[in-house]
């Protein structure tokens, strides 16, 4: 779609629908956070991040209680996959009743997640428009619409060249309605063409960061390129191994472990869930491979975020045992709200639940409920089943099948 000019509206000169309504407004803001003072590029997608995470927050907040109330229903939908066991229309029938009864919606979690591929790829795009560098083939290069391309922006500047590709320097200043922004040279285009005029930029944004250096070797981190200054170089393939990555790895495994559910094997979307906690954070690691290190940067200070305010809400969660392993101070920890939580759901009642209700005893006025009489019938059953094992249990041990446990054979000696 040809770009539509706005000459006039703050300042923007390029503006091309529909990806730009994305975009522009979270360019905008990048570059709005990094011209203030005493704030380098990587404290302004620190900063942009923190912004965005607290937008999102309320969409995250019942997203979270969510996935918490459907780890208190875990017990009702084993015993509902038990009771109706090989009917698995029943099964699907009576799981859906307890998820509109419990107010919870099994997809409800997939809103936040389709929130952040926009503004992750906007953000990608806004990483390689501030560096102002434009990798193409050497092939483009010599196209005639890069030499139209050359001579309409008044030369570019040629910062590296090898056997297959060429790195230019993009300019701050030019024409905003060139053809060739249309085409294969999107990110030619003049920095300033999609900036309002409040943080129209005067110079080149430096994409390596200072306060970011690796001590054994010096190499600042370079926000616009792939992680190059704690990477694990692997010989042969040039792949590096980012640290960076490894970091976005772990904070993403410790978010997704929280809310998982239980593991249970009669269930098959809890083995799809185990697979998926696992096989994300490997492929951040990848990703941190290949991707801008700023974009990876991001990731670890929205995980991060996303981690702290989960604690805040359902403790640890499901976090432990990892593997087996559960530290003391995670059982020393638990939250109020996870004991609460077990404890409403023995006696049968969950948060918002209508009080128990009372009915006559022995003609002598009113009575309160029982827990027992109060649970939902499934854990009721369970806890029935439970008891009557205990019994015949305690009758086999006895040798007596039809004494009641507890009770002297008659004629023994005490």
């Amino acid at each position: 779609m040809n770009p539509v000019a706005a000459a006039g509206f703050l300042g923007i000169q390029h503006f091309s629908p529909p990806w730009d309504i994305f975009y522009l407004p979270l360019f905008n803001l990048l570059i709005g956070l990094y011209e203030l003072p005493i704030v380098d590029f990587a404290l302004a997608i620190i900063l942009f991040t923190i912004v965005i995470r607290t937008i999102l927050a309320p969409l995250f907040v019942r997203q979270i209680r969510s996935q918490k109330e459907m780890q208190r229903m875990q017990p009702l939908l084993k015993e509902v996959q038990r009771k109706h066991k090989g009917n698995r229309t029943k099964i699907q029938e009576e799981t859906a009743a307890l998820y509109k009864e419990h107010g919870v919606n099994p997809a409800g979690g997939c809103l936040p997640t389709l929130l952040q591929l926009p503004i992750l790829w906007a953000l990608y795009q806004a990483l390689i428009r501030a560096s102002n560098t434009v990798q193409i083939s050497v092939s483009q290069a010599k196209s005639p619409d890069f030499a139209t391309l050359d001579k309409a922006l008044g030369g570019l500047t040629e910062l590296s060249r090898n056997a297959t590709n060429v790195t230019y320097q993009a300019p701050l200043n030019g024409p905003c309605d060139l053809s060739q922004f249309n085409g294969a040279f999107t990110h030619f285009l003049p920095l300033n063409c999609q900036l309002i005029d409040p943080v129209k930029l005067h110079a080149q944004i430096p994409t390596e960061v200072a306060w970011l250096v690796n001590p054994f070797t010096g190499i600042h981190l370079n926000l616009a390129l792939p992680d190059n200054a704690f990477a694990l170089i692997i010989p042969g393939i040039g792949f590096g191994l980012s640290a960076l990555a490894v970091v976005a790895a772990i904070l993403q495994f410790v978010q997704v472990k929280m809310t998982a559910p239980p593991s249970n094997p009669d269930d098959p979307t809890s083995s799809a869930t185990s697979t998926m906690t696992y096989l994300f954070p490997l492929l951040t690691i990848f990703w941190g491979g290949l991707f801008a290190s700023g974009l990876i940067l991001y990731w670890v200070v929205y995980t991060a975020y996303l981690v702290i305010q989960q604690y805040a809400i359902m403790g640890w969660g499901n976090l432990f045992p990892i593997f087996g392993w559960s530290p003391g101070f995670a059982r020393r920890n638990e939250s109020l709200s996870d004991r609460a939580a077990r404890r409403e759901l023995r006696g049968g009642s969950r948060p918002g639940a209508p009080p128990p209700t009372t009915q006559p005893s022995n003609g002598h006025g009113p009575s309160r409920q029982s827990p027992q009489e109060a649970q939902p019938s499934g854990a009721r059953q369970a806890e029935q089943r439970e008891r009557e094992m205990e019994r015949s249990g305690g009758a086999q041990r006895s040798g007596d099948p039809h004494r009641p446990r507890g009770q002297k054979k008659r004629g023994r000696k005490r």
